[in-house]
């Protein structure tokens, strides 16, 4: 029996054999409902956790998960580049290293953190995106700053800052291996949108944890690209918890790394010391709700497919061709006639 087929004969939909007994079973999965797609490790899923603000939240997450045996191939930072200093990136940059997990940090100022009002509105305006010509600098600015002190994994939160930065590294001027993640705070809602920003450069897009399990094999029929999604979403993103969906989100989206974010927990960006207390607790909570999502992966007999520790490329992704020399955006312009 091969691998594949031996998981499925292992896999289970929750209180299966127990709901069979009443007559109310769920139907047979459908073939053609799970993701032909893996990372290039040949792995389904990958884990992330989310919101660790600096090396100290960073040390008390890789003590959690050590004492609860959570893996961890990706934890991303929620402030921004601009809220380290250059000795607190490097420091995190080094313990990750150490840990074999992937550093992730957010670039530059958004919407909600400049001058403008539309975002406070109630139709959200612009939404996080960088607003005019300095912010777009200031993405572009934190992500040089960060890949010089080692950081390979770059949060983007505007469509025209992930353009410019995919640009940048294949120009050279970024490293060759740095990978760029659209953030849940623009998460794409459909299969046209997301293969645009996989060919903008994303390399992982975090989609809206309120996506149903047919979204995800809509989007898998379009593209390949690795899929962030939150198992357990933060308030401001909706609150919704996912975890009794965790092997169809993997069965139907991988690749696709999950997040074990928190629900009813407060708001810490941008991170300061004032938030020490509330940022080591909810960091050492999340990887508690990564224990509990394990367990649950494994009781249901989906626990097979895991990345290998460490591993963080995407593989093989579709871009739009390259603009022509010094054009700003690749559209070049021609006279009416």
């Amino acid at each position: 029996m091969s691998e594949s087929a031996s998981a499925n004969t292992r896999r289970r939909r929750p209180a299966d054999a127990a709901l069979a007994s009443l007559g109310i079973a769920s139907p047979p999965d459908d073939p053609a409902d799970a993701s032909p797609h893996t990372f290039p490790d040949g792995g389904k899923w990958r884990t992330e956790i989310p919101s660790v603000e600096g090396p100290e939240a960073l040390a008390t997450v890789l003590k959690e998960a050590a004492q609860l045996g959570v893996p961890i191939h990706r934890i991303s930072q929620g402030s921004g580049v601009w809220m380290l200093t250059d000795s607190e990136i490097t420091e995190m940059v080094d313990a990750c290293a150490q840990a074999n997990v992937e550093l992730c940090l957010f670039t530059g100022p958004r919407g909600t953190w400049d001058i403008g009002a539309s975002t406070r509105t109630a139709s959200g305006g612009a939404g996080l995106r960088a607003r005019g010509h300095s912010a777009v600098a200031g993405c572009v600015e934190d992500a040089l700053r960060a890949t010089e002190l080692g950081v390979r994994c770059l949060l983007v939160a505007d469509e025209g800052v992930l353009w410019l930065l995919h640009r940048l590294r294949a120009a050279g001027t970024l490293p060759a291996d740095t990978t760029f993640k659209v953030s849940a705070l623009i998460g794409p809602v459909n299969p046209a949108s997301i293969a645009v920003h996989e060919g903008l450069g994303a390399d992982s897009v975090n989609i809206p944890s309120d996506l149903t399990l047919e979204h995800l094999t809509e989007i898998r029929r379009v593209t390949r690209v690795p899929l962030d999604f939150y198992l357990e979403a933060p308030d401001d993103l909706g609150g919704y918890v996912r975890m009794y969906d965790i092997a169809e989100l993997i069965r139907r989206g991988g690749p696709i790394y999950l997040k074990f974010g928190l629900s009813k927990a407060p708001g810490i960006y941008p991170f300061g010391a004032h938030l020490r207390d509330v940022t080591l607790d909810t960091a050492r909570e999340r990887v508690r709700r990564g224990r509990l999502a394990l367990d649950l992966l494994a009781r249901l007999g989906a626990d097979e497919g895991m990345s290998p520790l460490g591993s963080r490329l995407p593989g093989p992704l579709n871009r739009f061709p390259a603009p022509e020399p010094g054009t700003a955006s690749g559209v070049t312009a021609t006279a009416e006639e």
